[in-house]
């Protein structure tokens, strides 16, 4: 069966001697991937082809917001991706990045990467300038991607320092990691930037924009019942219920979750119709994504549906390109 992957990573040049200054003092996390987060070329296509996966839709791993050349970085990595993506059109998509810290930027950059480059979408990691993306600074980046009807993914990343102090320490500093991270920390944060971008109003004011979160909903799946028994009564800026929201502006993917219980959990509370593969390339492996394909106890119509249909719906990605064989 065709299969779409739609959070796989990647590292720019332009941005590699900054993200590896960045994570200096926790190497862990980073070094077994470093090579396979630069390579767009043979080997990445090669370990595709041996897992059955058709098509990567890429985006940048730990963008560097912050730095004084955001937009110039932006800029230089969406240019880089559009060269990976045009020399194998029928294997790669991609996100774009977008200088978040600098709205104005950031919305003629997503004029140009989906105009100009043919991006299926855009991205952000967390939150920017220390906000979340809720902030009234950042509806003219929402009201553009609504606009020329592309997703946004929001990915996780570091929390601030404050609450890492706080949440994520006394431990190892590997597992203090690990909790701000990829055990508990991102997962939490999306779940409440999601929220947040919700009880807003943000999508009584764009309808039709539609975001993408991953890891399986970063626990948003398993809250849909207890938001709608307490926020719902009490957000009454907004026109519907909270959780309708969630089922009707909101995309999740599997990224990193490779066990059927939270995907069970994911189909009974938003439906097929709101659930994208992915892998979450190369931090986890397409090895581990195609064996949890290949062992779903779901329905050929729901499985087809979440490996592609859905995302070759949502993203414009061709259809019929043949499928991969898997070794």
């Amino acid at each position: 069966m065709r299969t779409i992957a739609i959070e796989e990573h990647f590292l720019s040049t332009a941005c590699k001697p900054i993200v590896e200054e960045g994570v200096r003092e926790q190497p862990f996390f980073y070094r077994s991937v470093s090579s396979k987060l630069a390579d767009l070329g043979d080997d990445r296509l090669k370990e595709m082809d041996e897992w059955g996966i058709d098509v990567q839709v890429l985006m940048h791993t730990m963008f560097p917001d912050t730095h004084p050349e955001a937009v110039r970085l932006a800029q230089k990595t969406n240019d880089e991706l559009a060269a990976a993506i045009a020399a194998h059109p029928d294997r790669y998509a991609g996100f774009a990045i977008l200088p978040w810290g600098h709205p104005e930027a950031a919305v003629e950059e997503i004029k140009r990467a989906v105009r100009s480059l043919g991006f299926n979408g855009v991205m952000c990691n967390g939150r920017a300038n220390g906000l979340f993306l809720d902030d009234p600074s950042f509806f003219p980046v929402w009201k553009q991607a609504a606009e020329l009807n592309v997703p946004v993914y929001i990915h996780p990343a570091y929390p601030p320092k404050p609450v890492a102090d706080a949440y994520f320490t006394g431990f190892d500093p590997d597992v203090n990691l690990l909790l701000a991270t990829t055990c508990w920390g991102w997962h939490s944060e999306v779940g409440l930037h999601a929220l947040r971008l919700i009880v807003s109003g943000l999508f009584d004011r764009l309808p039709a924009l539609q975001v993408i979160i991953g890891h399986m909903g970063e626990m948003f799946p398993f809250m849909l019942d207890r938001i709608e028994h307490w926020m719902t009564p009490v957000a009454k800026n907004l026109k519907r219920k909270a959780t309708e929201y969630f089922r009707e502006n909101f995309y999740i993917s599997t990224s990193g979750f490779f066990s059927e219980p939270p995907l069970v959990l994911a189909l009974e509370t938003i439906g097929a119709d709101r659930i994208i593969f992915a892998v979450d390339y190369p931090y986890n492996s397409n090895r581990d994504g195609r064996e949890f394909l290949d062992g779903l106890r779901i329905g050929m119509s729901e499985k087809a549906k979440i490996t592609h249909l859905n995302a070759e719906r949502l993203l414009g990605i061709k259809k019929g390109q043949p499928s991969i064989s898997v070794r």
